[in-house]
């Protein structure tokens, strides 16, 4: 078996962005050589996120506003504001969306079904974040 690891750097131009990587990790796959197996994406930043989904512009806003009502941009309302941070709901969105993602490969592809695509969620941005491609297999 073969491990292969690289590393994605990302700063978003917005405080909040959903972006498709999807592409980034299909060179990691090429790159590793390994045929059958799993990747592993990781959001290394505890206030962004990796999740699989459709690529959308609507369905993009439609997760933004969701997330937004679910845990809004508030530095009264969260207890974590008391720290001196005014990122609460950055944390609470990436509880939300997920931290990482796993998928199969088979026969040197990532296996999808219709229509998925690999997203970088980030909820406090505008700053370097790392993002883990841990690809293991034959």
């Amino acid at each position: 078996m073969k491990a292969f690891t690289k590393y994605l750097t990302i700063k978003t131009e917005n405080k909040i962005e959903i972006i498709n990587i999807t592409e980034k990790i299909n060179e990691a796959l090429l790159e590793s050589k390994i045929k059958e197996g799993l990747c592993l994406v990781n959001s290394m930043h505890i206030t962004s996120s990796i999740f699989i989904n459709d690529e959308e512009d609507g369905l993009k806003e439609d997760f933004q506003n969701w997330l937004e009502e679910l845990a809004p941009y508030n530095t009264t309302k969260y207890r974590h504001s008391l720290t001196g941070e005014d990122n609460a709901d950055a944390h609470l969105k990436r509880t939300i969306m997920g931290r990482e993602v796993t998928m199969a490969i088979t026969n040197a592809r990532l296996d999808f079904g219709p229509w998925e695509q690999i997203f970088y969620g980030e909820f406090d941005g505008q700053r370097l974040k790392k993002i883990l491609i841990k690809i293991i297999g034959e």
